[in-house]
């Protein structure tokens, strides 16, 4: 899955796929994607520019987590950072950095990526692996996985919430790959008339 740690929606499809792994045969790897790095040169409302401004520091920090220890602590990274995030409502800025790195036994250090341009030609990359077989007028969540013959698929989504939970999500992972994987199939979608839910 790729993500952006500052997507809510992305947040709940990462809690999904962490329940879907429960109950199939799944190993839930995470990326990073920028939705700052996105949504460069477009043209959109100020709040969500001022957002995205501010997007480049925990989509660094993620990169340099990468580099430095693995996937697996970008995984654990992620959780600590989301959950401080998206349930605790903590502010973007150095302080978030140190204490979800702090979470999961990491160097406070790494939280000075935030503000090094250093990370940036490795967080393209991982942006652009995500991205590129799935388009570029997409977010995130991006999942990338095994189709139903075998062969890779690639889709935006599953936008849901809240997160499924037990076989219920199991099922929605059914499902997500059966569409997925069809020849020629490309949307499934109905306009959302709730927020975020994060229970």
């Amino acid at each position: 899955m790729w993500f952006d740690p500052i997507c809510p929606w992305a947040w709940i499809t990462s809690r999904w796929l962490l329940e879907v792994e429960q109950v199939r045969d799944v190993d839930v790897r995470f990326h990073v994607m920028s939705l700052s790095v996105l949504n460069e040169g477009r043209d959109v409302p100020e709040q969500y520019r001022t957002l995205l401004e501010r997007g480049w520091g925990p989509v660094r920090v993620c990169i340099a987590v990468e580099q430095g220890h693995g996937g697996d602590a970008v995984r654990a990274f992620y959780t600590a950072l989301g959950t401080r995030i998206h349930l605790g409502r903590a502010e973007l800025g150095p302080q978030l950095y140190v204490d979800a790195l702090t979470d999961v036994g990491l160097d406070p250090a790494l939280a000075d990526a935030a503000t090094s341009t250093g990370y940036d030609e490795a967080l393209r990359a991982s942006h652009e692996a995500g991205m590129r077989p799935v388009g570029a007028d997409v977010g995130t969540p991006v999942v990338h996985a095994p189709g139903p013959d075998g062969r890779p698929v690639a889709f935006f989504g599953p936008v849901v919430t809240p997160a499924p939970k037990g076989e219920a999500a199991g099922l929605l992972w059914d499902g997500v790959l059966l569409v997925a994987g069809t020849p020629g199939f490309f949307e499934l979608k109905r306009s959302r008339d709730v927020d975020p839910s994060f229970d």
